[in-house]
């Protein structure tokens, strides 16, 4: 499970994918919560939409980060222990469970690796939404 300060369990690749699932949240509710806060024009004069559109553009560009240092970490542990276990294996090439757990550990790694595709395609798509929605109340700074 993903903790508070947006740490994953790196070591089981299930947990791992329910970790991620809980950080995009924000992500999964993008829809619903322009929907419920940001003002269509009839309502425009009632809601501050410049402000709601920046702090959802914040909290989405926060979560982003966060998941993309939380992955990069787990990808940075993962590359560590495939290192070790391929030198570990030069020295005795003959121990099959050395093979098979390096074998394991190299597909948790390249699954990890593609979760840097998901995640692309995830913030992506939430932006999209944010911007058909908020463009005429907020354009975030150029970065």
């Amino acid at each position: 499970m993903a903790a508070p300060d947006g740490t994953l369990n790196c070591e089981d690749f299930s947990m791992f994918q329910e970790g991620l699932k809980v950080m995009r949240t924000i992500d999964d509710r993008i829809v619903h919560a322009l929907n419920t806060t940001v003002p269509t024009v009839s309502f425009s004069g009632k809601v501050d939409a410049t402000q709601t559109c920046k702090e959802l553009y914040e909290s989405l560009m926060k979560a982003h980060l966060s998941r993309d240092k939380a992955i990069k970490a787990c990808i940075a542990q993962k590359s560590e222990v495939v290192v070790q276990l391929r030198e570990e294996r030069e020295k005795d090439s003959d121990n099959l469970k050395l093979v098979k757990q390096l074998r394991k550990e190299q597909t948790n790694l390249k699954l990890m690796q593609s979760e840097l595709n998901v995640e692309e395609v995830v913030n992506d798509r939430s932006l999209k939404v944010f911007f058909e929605r908020c463009r005429i109340h907020y354009l975030p700074p150029k970065v």
